[in-house]
């Protein structure tokens, strides 16, 4: 597996990204047409709408779906890096941290990683500052 960092770390899942979404975009496009093709007659626009609506309901059920594995994702690497940061100073990381600091802080080696997260406790640094002050990237090949 190629070696992860900085620049190519950031993962798409194909079948949700390349295959569902742009499937869902132009089912969306198409019954949008076919709606406005059918608005005014009689004929074909109570199937139409319901077409639209089901469409807009398909998208919005994809979309939460992934929201939601993200959102467990995001307390699966909390508990994580807590658990690291105890193991590796005794003590758990500073409660200042944000979700999203302490998922950038997954990724540095357990010789920065308490530096690191002191220092993001201390200047509120972003996600991204965190991930680009790793000098030794610890990969994470198993996110969603």
């Amino acid at each position: 597996m190629k070696e992860q960092n900085y620049s190519n770390h950031t993962r798409l899942m194909a079948g949700f990204h390349f295959v569902l979404l742009p499937i869902l975009l132009l089912t969306l496009i198409g019954s949008a047409v076919n709606l406005y093709k059918s608005w005014g007659g009689h004929t074909g626009f109570y199937s139409a709408a319901l077409v639209m609506v089901l469409t807009v309901c398909a998208m919005l059920a994809a979309l939460l779906a992934r929201i939601g594995a993200m959102k467990a994702q995001d307390r699966a690497i909390k508990v994580e890096e807590n658990f690291r940061h105890y193991l590796l100073t005794g003590k758990p990381l500073d409660p200042r941290l944000t979700v999203r600091q302490i998922i950038g802080l997954r990724f540095a080696s357990d010789e920065e990683f308490p530096a690191l997260a002191a220092k993001a406790a201390a200047d509120g640094t972003s996600e991204d500052g965190i991930k680009k002050s790793v000098k030794n990237w610890k990969a994470d090949h198993y996110r969603v």
